[in-house]
C-alpha cells in the first residue's frame, strides 16, 4: 500500500485559490491579535476543523484554553475559552496547563477535554480532565491526578476506529505510554503499551495518528523547551511490533525549529504535520509550523516551505502561486515614515516610522492580480519590541482590519494577511498606525498574482 500526499496542479476553486499556510509567520485571526492556540490538538465536526490549545498571551501562567473554527484550516475565528482562569485551586493564579487535547465520546455525548496540568516549578506532573456539551463551549473541570499513580508531563489523546480513547502519557521513570481509558474516557485503566527512557527512546510531546491499518506515533526528543530532531514509529498493533524511532524532517534541522503536538489525519492516505516554534522566553509569540507529510507505506518525510495551500479536501496540497515582491522603500510615505537601514532586509533598507503621533503610512499602487478572489499576502517585517506591535491594513479602499506583528529581531519576519484582490494592475495596500501605536519596520509584500 503506498501513501502520499499528492502536488496537485489544478486550483481548489479561484475563491481560495491561493489562501495559504505560513510556517512560523505572524497568524492574525479577526480579532486582530496572533494566534493564541499553542500546543493544539484538532478536531473536526460537520465540516468545521476546531483547534483547541493555550492561550499564552499573558506569559506562561495559565489563562485560557482557546478554541478557534475553520473551514479551510487558514482562516482562524476565536470562538471563545473551554476553561479559564479562577480565583485559586488548578486553574487559580500561577498554574500551567499546557498541551490540551478533546476527543468526543460516542456513548457519553459528551466532549472530554484531558491536559497536561501542573505547578510553576513543574514539581506535580498531573494530566487534569473536564467535559463540555459542545466542542466549543464551556467546559466543566472535573479533577487533576497522575494516571495510574505516575507522573505525566506531555501528554496526548487518540480516538481509535472502533471508538475506544488512549491517553498518551509521558513519564521521567515510566517512559512513553499507550494508556488505555474507560468507556467514558475519564480515566485511565491500564497500560497498553510503553517505551522505556533509555538510548533513543527519551521521547516526550506524543501525538498519534491511524492510516489504513498502520498506527503512526510521533514524538520530540527531550531538551526542554529548545527544539530536536522529532522522531515517529509505526506498528499495526497499539499492543506490540512498534518500529525503531527515525527522524521524518531534513538532518539538521531540528523539524525546522519546532515540536510536535498534533497529526491531523486529512484523509486515509494524508496527514498534516502541526508544530510549535516555542519562545521559551516570550511564550506568547511562538508560532506554528504546519507542514504536510509525504507517507510511503510506513516511510514518513517532511519537507520544509516558505508557504504552501491546502486543496479543498486538504488530502493534498498546491505550491504557491508567482509572487510579485513590492519592496517599502518603493512605495508612497505618509507622515513622517521614512527610509530606514535594515543590513538583513533585501534592499538593505525597510520603511520606518510608521503609525505613531504623525500618523506615518505607507501606501503600495498598482498592485497586480491575475484573478478576482482571496488571497494571501505575506507582509515581511521587522518588530524589534518584546511586544507585539500592530498596524491598520487597508485593502483597495476598504476600511481595513487590524494586523498584528510578532517580535522579529533578526532576518524580515512574515505577517499573513487574506484579502480581496481585483484582476488587473488596480490593487492598493495601505499600511498604517492601529490607534496611536507604532507599527512594524515594513521591508516588502510578497503578492500572489495567480
Amino acid at each position: 500500500m503506498r501513501f502520499s500526499l499528492a502536488l496537485t496542479t489544478a486550483l481548489a476553486g479561484v475563491a481560495r485559490a491561493s489562501l495559504q499556510i505560513v510556517p512560523g509567520g505572524t497568524w492574525t485571526t479577526p480579532n486582530g491579535e496572533h494566534l493564541q492556540a499553542h500546543g493544539a490538538g484538532f478536531i473536526q465536526e460537520n465540516g468545521v476543523y476546531y483547534m483547541i490549545g493555550e492561550d499564552k498571551s499573558g506569559g506562561h501562567s495559565f489563562s485560557n484554553v482557546n478554541c478557534y473554527s475553520s473551514t479551510d484550516l487558514v482562516q482562524w475565528k476565536l470562538v471563545g475559552a473551554l476553561l479559564s482562569q479562577t480565583s485559586s485551586g488548578d486553574l487559580g493564579p500561577n498554574r500551567v496547563v499546557e498541551r490540551p487535547k478533546v476527543i468526543y465520546n460516542d456513548k457519553t455525548r459528551k466532549y472530554v477535554l484531558w491536559m497536561h496540568m501542573d505547578s510553576s516549578s513543574y514539581g506535580e506532573a498531573r494530566v487534569a480532565v473536564a467535559t463540555g456539551d459542545s466542542v466549543c463551549g464551556k467546559y466543566q473541570y472535573i479533577r487533576s491526578f497522575q494516571p495510574l499513580g505516575r507522573e505525566s508531563r506531555d501528554m496526548g489523546l487518540f480516538k481509535d476506529d472502533d471508538g475506544k480513547g488512549y491517553l498518551l502519557t509521558e513519564d521521567r521513570n515510566y517512559g512513553l505510554r499507550i494508556v488505555a481509558l474507560s468507556d467514558d474516557f475519564l480515566t485511565p485503566t491500564s497500560d497498553v503499551f510503553s517505551w522505556k527512557l533509555e538510548g533513543g527512546n527519551r521521547v516526550e510531546a506524543p501525538a498519534m495518528v491511524k492510516l489504513g491499518n498502520t498506527y503512526f506515533m510521533f514524538a520530540s526528543m527531550m531538551t526542554g523547551w529548545d527544539s530536536n530532531e522529532n522522531q515517529y514509529t509505526t506498528s499495526t498493533n497499539l499492543r506490540s511490533g512498534w518500529s525503531g524511532w527515525k527522524k521524518f524532517a531534513d538532518s539538521g534541522s531540528k523539524t525546522y525549529n519546532s515540536q510536535t503536538t498534533y497529526i491531523l489525519k486529512t484523509s486515509e492516505s494524508s496527514a498534516i504535520y502541526m508544530g510549535d516554534r516555542w519562545l521559551k522566553d516570550n511564550l506568547m509569540a511562538s508560532s506554528y509550523i504546519w507542514l504536510p507529510l509525504s507517507i510511503s507505506g510506513t516511510s514518513v518525510t517532511m519537507k520544509d516551505f516558505v508557504s504552501w495551500v491546502p486543496t479543498s479536501n486538504f488530502a493534498s496540497w498546491q505550491n504557491p502561486p508567482a509572487e510579485t515582491s513590492l519592496e517599502a522603500e518603493q512605495a508612497s510615505y505618509g507622515g513622517k515614515v521614512r527610509n530606514v537601514d535594515c543590513s538583513v532586509c533585501s534592499n538593505k533598507l525597510a520603511a520606518g516610522y510608521i503609525g505613531g503621533p504623525d500618523r506615518g503610512s505607507v501606501t503600495f499602487s498598482n498592485i497586480r492580480s491575475d484573478i478576482d478572489g482571496l488571497t494571501t499576502i505575506r507582509i515581511k517585517f521587522l518588530n524589534g519590541d518584546t511586544n507585539p506591535r500592530y498596524a491598520n491594513v487597508r485593502v483597495n479602499g476598504d476600511g481595513g482590519r487590524k494586523v498584528a506583528f510578532l517580535s522579529a529581531r533578526g532576518n524580515p519576519a512574515s505577517s499573513t494577511l487574506h484579502a480581496q484582490l481585483r484582476k488587473g494592475s488596480s490593487n492598493t495596500i495601505v499600511i498604517e498606525g492601529f490607534g496611536d501605536g507604532w507599527g512594524p519596520d515594513i521591508d516588502r509584500l510578497m503578492v500572489p498574482v495567480q
